[in-house]
This record gives structure tokens, C-alpha cells and sequence, in this order.
């Protein structure tokens, strides 16, 4: 297939496009390199999969408007795997307008590519931001999802619905995947895997939240990456009857992609001090404001629907970020 990924110079976009071209198909990449984060980082994942075979970047603004429209009737995408966000629960306190344009007005522009030069599937990055303050664990699609904490969650919980309607009216095969903590080599550095290496290399202190009493779903990578990938080729399909709030009558789904174990932060934080043969000082402050107190997915829908079974254990995980971490920084 020919497949648009956007977000291509992101942590799990340049991983997914890894995939893709791997199994032989051809892949258009775009981002915008913003600087949220480093923009070096993105350069140096572009790298990686600017040599590969079937492969094309454009930079690209998606809120910008008829760019992607512009793309969509030149290219013919087969597929869409949608990556691109304004990512971080924290940095959505300082900056609103960004996840505005980037998860709002952003995605609005890509449903409108896909209604205009249909394709077979939108798989879509949601958030297990979205469920919040969620007391029933593990967390299953059809809880309710309706007290975001967060203008991040807010957004990608907006994302589902709006992909619900152009599911309803233009016929759009859409699959939001809600993803649970996601960390391994070429992560970003706002995440606690890499802010926490960073600190304790150099004998800094970490902060911990919440005096150490979270709870989080890590998956590793490469699991994510299976699960995004054999799920693809397995659109949605019309004909439920919509009696839940996670199913419709449209072809639109849900789905928990994580590792569904929850760990302490504590604990996580033991594995990454036996990975880096270090010890963390560790700073116990109070609960940041937009977290949750703890993630712990339900995934046996995408496995029933794919196979999906993560493999990776957490420490080594971490030994194979740290090991990353260590060569792409030298340390």
C-alpha cells in the first residue's frame, strides 16, 4: 500500500514507518519540525529512515490550510496512519493554542483530506489521557471517558468524537488508538524514561510526583508498533447498533493499545536505576496538575481483532532505551 504517516519525525512515527517499509510498503512522511522539543532529534530520526526504500518526507504544517489537501490529490494515499499531535499533558497548562491548532484544527484538516480522496483506513493517535480520573481498573473502551483533567485529554477525547462524524456522514473507515505510556530508544525527552536517565547520569535530582504513589502502563515500543501495524489492514466495518458509547453504526472503533500491566512509578524507577548501575535522588513533591493517578489498559479487543500480545518486559525495555540513550548522547 502507499501510506501517509504524519508525525513521521516523531518518537513512534519514525518507529511505525520502520515497519511499514520493512513489510514492503511505500510510505509518505510528513511533520512539521516544531520545536517543542529538540528539533536535532527529529533531524536524527529522519536520518534513520531517509536511506529506506519506499520512503518520502515532506515538512509539512497539517493546520495549515489546503496543504494536506494539496498532498492527498497529488499522492492517491491507500492509508493513513495519523501521528501528528501537540503531545505532553504538562505543556498544554502553558501553551493551549498549540494543542488547538495541532489536535483540533489539525485533525479537522486531515478528516477533510480523507472524505475528498477517500481511503481505506484512518488509524489515529488518541490518549489514554482520555479517561481521566477513571477509578475502574484496567481501563476498558466503553468506560466513560467525559472528565477530561486535561486541555491534552480534552483534545483527543474532541479527536474520537469528531472522527465519529466523518465516520457517520462520508463513510470514512476510522480507528482512534488510545495509547498507554509509550517509551524506548529515540524517545522524547519531556517523557520521565529519558528526564529521569538524563538526572541521574548526572547526579541530579529526579522529582518524583505524587511522593511516589503512581501507577502507569509502559509499553515498549516495538509492542506499540506491532499493534499499529497489523491493525491497518483491518478497517472498521457499519453495522452496530450503537447501544454503547464505544460502538456505532459507522465504521469507527476505539482501542487500548498498552502493555496492560501497571507499575509503580517507584518500581519503574528501581528497573532504570539497575539498567543505568546508578542510584536516583529522588525528590518526593506533590501531584503535578493534568496527571492521573494511574493508567492500566484493557487490551483484549485489539488482541481478539489482531493478535496483539506485548512481549517486551519493562527492564528490558529500559536496558534497551538506556543503551540508546547512552550511545546516541555519548555518555
Amino acid at each position: 500500500m502507499k501510506i501517509l504517516v504524519t508525525g513521521a519525525a516523531g518518537f513512534i512515527g519514525m518507529h511505525t514507518v520502520q515497519s511499514l517499509l520493512a513489510a514492503g510498503h511505500q510510505v509518505v512522511g510528513i511533520d512539521n519540525l516544531n520545536d517543542y522539543y529538540a528539533v536535532s532529534l527529529k533531524q536524527a530520526r529522519l536520518a534513520q529512515l531517509r536511506p529506506l526504500a519506499g520512503f518520502r518526507f515532506e515538512q509539512l504544517e497539517i493546520a495549515a490550510p489546503g496543504k494536506l489537501q494539496a498532498l492527498f490529490a497529488a499522492e492517491g494515499f491507500d492509508a493513513v496512519i495519523h501521528l501528528a499531535a501537540q503531545a505532553g499533558v504538562r505543556y498544554s497548562l502553558q501553551n493551549p493554542d498549540a494543542y488547538v491548532q495541532a489536535n483540533l484544527v489539525g485533525f479537522v484538516n486531515l478528516l477533510e483530506a480523507c472524505r475528498h480522496q477517500p481511503v481505506s483506513h484512518l488509524v489515529y493517535a488518541s490518549s489514554s489521557s482520555v479517561y481521566g480520573q477513571n477509578a475502574s481498573v484496567p481501563f476498558r473502551e466503553a468506560d466513560n471517558t467525559d472528565h477530561p483533567v486535561s486541555l491534552y485529554a480534552a483534545t483527543k477525547k474532541a479527536n474520537e468524537a469528531m472522527a465519529h462524524a466523518y465516520a457517520h456522514l462520508y463513510g470514512t473507515p476510522c480507528t482512534g488508538l488510545r495509547f498507554f505510556t509509550v517509551y524506548g530508544p529515540w524517545g522524547r525527552p519531556d517523557m520521565a524514561p529519558w528526564l529521569f536517565t538524563s538526572a541521574i547520569l548526572a547526579g541530579r535530582p529526579i522529582k518524583v510526583f505524587n511522593h511516589g504513589q503512581l501507577l502507569r502502563d509502559f509499553t515498549f515500543i516495538d509492542d506499540i508498533v506491532d499493534g499499529i501495524v497489523k491493525l491497518l489492514p483491518l478497517p472498521p466495518v457499519a453495522g452496530g447498533d450503537g447501544s454503547r458509547a464505544d460502538e456505532s453504526w459507522a465504521p469507527w472503533r476505539l482501542m487500548n493499545i498498552g502493555n496492560h500491566q501497571s507499575v509503580p512509578l517507584l518500581g519503574f524507577i528501581e528497573t532504570l536505576e539497575a539498567a543505568l548501575g546508578q542510584q536516583a535522588i529522588k525528590e518526593l513533591v506533590g501531584m503535578q496538575a493534568g496527571d492521573v493517578p494511574a493508567t492500566y489498559a484493557d487490551t483484549d479487543r485489539l488482541s481478539q481483532l489482531t493478535g496483539f500480545a506485548p512481549s517486551t518486559p519493562l527492564a528490558s525495555g529500559l536496558q534497551r532505551f538506556v543503551a540508546w540513550y547512552r550511545e546516541y548522547h555519548q555518555v
